[in-house]
């Protein structure tokens, strides 16, 4: 099955392909897309000796490349500044092409680097963890962590060209996999629950292209209607507020992306319930455990409290929290920070 959808954005349009076997002509696709005199990839350590060579080897232009390494915790000024440093070594102009090749920290890393570097280079997102292809690759969200948090500094910038192929995630340990399917999860709860009835099935493998499609559409059509995360966009942190804090305080080592979100819905879930809405807690917690995901947040209360002050979800004296009142329904509902103090405590 092959899908082919488009994203209008601030700096154009982004053409997103989903097909298995498609990193075997990606060459091909950016041929069309793009019209660069050389290339370069950015990949990490994990990626690099999977798919670099057999990336580099499709274009017939000269192609640099960056191996950066892997894991949340690289993910850091330094590490842009390395590529910078590599890009400038390379001769890349801009006209010229960047390739993201990895999961979400790479994409994200690379993204940010080809905003900024000689204020905008074309970039291709070819995303190779299911987290990425399903939600960070798309959109055009860019950035690294600083020590007081995830994300902080970035920038808003669409790649012109986002490959999605299914089918290397079948190099994926079963942990990276389960990862990816905390997003998919919070795209059933805030859009469409049929998503949770195909990842509640033993066999939802057989049916990633189209878990994939369906997640990627919800996040292009919210995306078309709020790119720069002011409104609607906001209810794709469903589980990113406390989730990004047990990640800060986990020091981006203990818990993954996807862990760390998985426990953020569910205390979600739980603050909604204590606000005096349906507790939805139980049959999620049941879906999590059965893909293999955590629940529990296991951090002092106060340090949690602590940690999501300096999110960027946070005006002045309110935090911006995503609650799913029904599945498939999210609404964004401002919290004041003493009030929100006292939830958290709760939890």
């Amino acid at each position: 099955m092959s899908y082919h959808l488009s994203l209008t954005g601030a700096n154009g349009v982004s053409d997103i392909y989903i097909e298995t076997g498609l990193l075997g002509r990606a060459a091909s696709l950016c041929g069309e897309a793009f019209t660069p005199s050389r290339v370069h990839i950015v990949t990490d350590s994990a990626v690099a000796p999977l798919y670099l060579e057999a990336l580099a080897s499709q274009f017939s232009l000269p192609v640099s490349h960056t191996v950066i390494p892997a894991g949340e915790e690289h993910k850091r000024l330094a590490t842009v500044e390395t590529i910078y440093h590599d890009l400038l070594a390379a001769g890349m102009t801009r006209g010229d092409l960047i390739i993201a090749l990895g999961g979400g920290v790479t994409g994200d890393i690379t993204g940010f680097a080809a905003a900024t570097f000689l204020r905008g280079v074309p970039l291709c997102q070819i995303p190779t963890t299911l987290l990425a292809q399903v939600d960070s690759s798309v959109g055009g969200k860019t950035g690294v962590d600083l020590p007081e948090g995830k994300n902080l500094a970035g920038a808003f910038y669409q790649p012109r060209l986002v490959l999605i192929d299914p089918a290397v995630l079948q190099t994926l340990p079963a942990k990276t996999l389960a990862d990816g399917m905390a997003e998919v999860v919070k795209y059933g709860y805030i859009a469409n629950p049929a998503i949770l009835e195909m990842a509640a099935r033993p066999d939802y493998q057989n049916q990633i292209e189209a878990l994939i499609y369906e997640c990627v559409k919800i996040k292009r059509d919210v995306v078309a209607i709020d790119e720069h995360d002011t409104g609607l966009r906001m209810i794709l942190n469903f589980g990113h507020t406390i989730g990004h804090a047990a990640e800060k305080l986990g020091h981006y080592v203990d818990l993954t992306h996807g862990q760390a979100v998985a426990i953020g819905m569910v205390a979600a879930m739980r603050l909604s319930a204590a606000m005096g809405n349906e507790d939805l807690s139980a049959p999620l917690v049941r879906l999590l455990t059965q893909l293999g995901l955590p629940s529990e947040l296991r951090y002092d209360r106060e340090a949690v409290y602590g940690a999501l002050l300096s999110d960027k979800k946070k005006f002045g004296g309110t935090v911006n929290f995503i609650l799913v009142r029904e599945p498939g329904r999210a609404e964004i509902t401002p919290i004041a920070a003493e009030t929100l103090h006292d939830y958290i405590l709760k939890l």
